[in-house]
């Protein structure tokens, strides 16, 4: 019913900047939660940046001071900010949104993820 496609990723020197999208098709209405999330090899899934319905974002601390969330509701598209990349900012990036049209109940909806490499 959501579909959600990522793009932006690439490789980059360290020190650079990426900019990723994400733009989702369908309706979307009742957003609880959306952000951006990111999995290097051997390792989970994890948070990078994240959009509650209270308004707030949180960052995950490796990228806290890097990286800025942001969203055009009207293009139906988020976006991922990121400034000063490190190594260990590779990793495959996966944008998110969960909907919660009502109180039992949520969905979520993932990307098929998009490359980001950063060289030494």
């Amino acid at each position: 019913q959501v579909q959600l496609a990522e793009s932006g990723g690439g490789t980059v020197q360290t020190g650079g900047s990426l900019r990723l999208s994400c733009a989702a098709s369908g309706r979307i209405s009742a957003i609880d939660t959306m952000g951006w999330y990111r999995q290097a090899p051997g390792k989970q899934r994890e948070l990078v940046a994240r959009w509650t319905s209270d308004g707030t974002t949180n960052y995950a601390d490796a990228v806290k001071g890097r990286f800025t969330f942001s969203r055009d509701m009207a293009k139906k598209t988020l976006y991922l900010q990121m400034n000063s990349l490190q190594p260990e900012d590779t990793a495959v990036y996966y944008c998110h949104i969960n909907i919660r049209p009502t109180v039992e109940r949520g969905y979520d909806y993932w990307g098929q993820g998009t490359q980001v490499t950063v060289s030494s």
